[in-house]
């Protein structure tokens, strides 16, 4: 399954280099975006065949969202088509010499963000603050142009002219901080946002007990948050302990003083003044129609029965 439209639409031609590695077996090529059901896709594919999605960060986050309440009963691939490509800089070191990683442990027990009336799972990370303004400005310039966007250039214009800094309040497992000229307020169930951007340098996405990581970037002026700004494509930022702080936990909750946009998985969204986020294992999500969705445990193995 691919999606022809991931890195700004580059998908389909990004895909022949994929085309070329599987030319020997006998693959088949479908686009995700004709699948209007994945969970009921997978569940009639053929047991013996192995299945693997190739996309990007918006394309996973499609597909754990479809497929919530279903495990699949195999093994699950996925292969790097997007611009970001967050997920794979963050578990690429288990990629096969093809560049296959298998995602199954990874689609388990993933964080719910609520905003806005919306109710979602996410794969990588909630950006608030610079980072979603960088997805709205990155959506307008796509609507006008078919250029590859830049967002490193988008995020150092915003940063040293358009984007203005908040309050926030941020509130992590019961525990209550306020902050004043606030740049970036994510929560991160990886290590990676924004193209490379190692903002939770800390965070393990399979963490026994499925926490995240809550990040701000707070209590300066422009100059000095430029000046430290591309220590986060390392991770190195952390060492600004004036500048940067970092909180695990389960219940994350982020309010700003001024709407502002925000993106999961690099999907935009506008007009945001407050997010929530709950981590743990067996969370579960209610759908529009009221029916409760959740995942269903896999049968335990002879050794632990």
């Amino acid at each position: 399954m691919y999606n022809p439209l991931a890195d700004n639409g580059l998908g389909e031609k990004k895909l022949s280099v994929l085309r070329k590695e599987l030319k020997d077996e006998e693959a088949e090529f479908v686009k995700i975006t004709e699948i209007s059901d994945i969970g009921f896709y997978l569940a009639n594919i053929p047991p013996s065949s192995r299945v693997a999605i190739a996309g990007g960060d918006g394309t996973l986050n499609r597909f754990v969202n479809d497929i919530e309440g279903y495990i699949p009963n195999r093994d699950i691939y996925y292969y790097p088509l997007g611009s970001g490509n967050d997920f794979f800089n963050d578990v690429k070191d288990f990629a096969d010499e093809k560049g296959f990683v298998r995602i199954n442990d990874y689609i388990i027990d993933l964080p719910i963000i609520k905003v806005n009336g919306l109710t979602r799972r996410f794969i990588n990370g909630i950006g608030y603050g610079i980072d979603g303004y960088c997805c709205e400005e990155g959506d307008r310039k796509k609507r006008k142009s078919k250029k590859r966007i830049n967002y490193t250039i988008i995020a150092v214009k915003g940063l040293a002219y358009d984007y203005h800094a908040v309050n926030a309040e941020i509130t992590v497992d019961g525990v209550k901080r306020n902050y004043e000229r606030v740049y970036l307020a994510p929560t991160m169930n990886g290590r990676y946002f924004g193209g490379g951007m190692m903002i939770a340098p800390f965070q393990d996405r399979l963490c026994p007990d499925r926490s995240v990581t809550s990040a701000v970037a707070f209590g300066c002026g422009r100059l000095r948050i430029l000046t430290a700004f591309p220590s986060i494509f390392k991770g190195k930022h952390v060492k600004y302990k004036k500048l940067f702080q970092s909180f695990k936990g389960h219940e994350i909750t982020v309010k700003f003083d001024r709407p502002t946009a925000l993106q999961i998985d690099g999907e935009t969204v506008s007009g945001v003044t407050e997010y929530s986020v709950l981590a743990g294992r067996g969370l579960k999500i209610h759908s529009g129609s009221g029916r409760v969705l959740k995942y269903l445990k896999p049968e335990p193995s002879k050794a632990e029965r």
